[in-house]
């Protein structure tokens, strides 16, 4: 099963995403917020970005949905922290991180393929004119 850790510079956003995820997806997905930093400030944390892809890593891929800047750079540095067999199975997905985080969470719980999730987060970037 693919797992997703939701980074954002603020705890509150990224536990936001993780409940609204559960609320759309399937409550077996394993989904984990790493947002702020260890101490409670706005910020991120490579250690605590790092624990969170160990927590939902399964064997299979595991999915980063990040929100700006140093939150990248902090989720590229858990990468590169990780053990071999993990660390080639982190992908970083270039989404919104409410939208993208929801529209990937409920493709993961259809799908455990993994283009048909990065496909997921890219359209969550498209905008779509509705008809009135």
């Amino acid at each position: 099963m693919i797992g997703i850790v939701i980074v954002s510079h603020s705890e509150k956003v990224s536990k936001g995403a993780v409940e609204l995820c559960y609320e759309m997806a399937d409550e077996d997905l394993k989904i984990v917020s790493a947002g702020g930093t260890e101490d409670g400030r706005i910020g991120t944390d490579a250690f605590l970005i790092k624990e969170g892809i160990e927590k939902v890593y399964t064997g299979d891929e595991v999915v980063i949905v990040a929100d700006i800047g140093s939150s990248i750079m902090n989720a590229e540095m858990a990468i590169d922290m990780l053990d071999e067999e993990i660390k080639g199975k982190v992908l970083i997905l270039d989404t919104p991180i409410v939208e993208g985080s929801i529209a990937v969470a409920v493709q993961a719980s259809i799908s455990n393929n993994i283009e048909d999730i990065i496909k997921a987060a890219e359209d969550a970037k498209q905008m779509k004119k509705v008809n009135n």
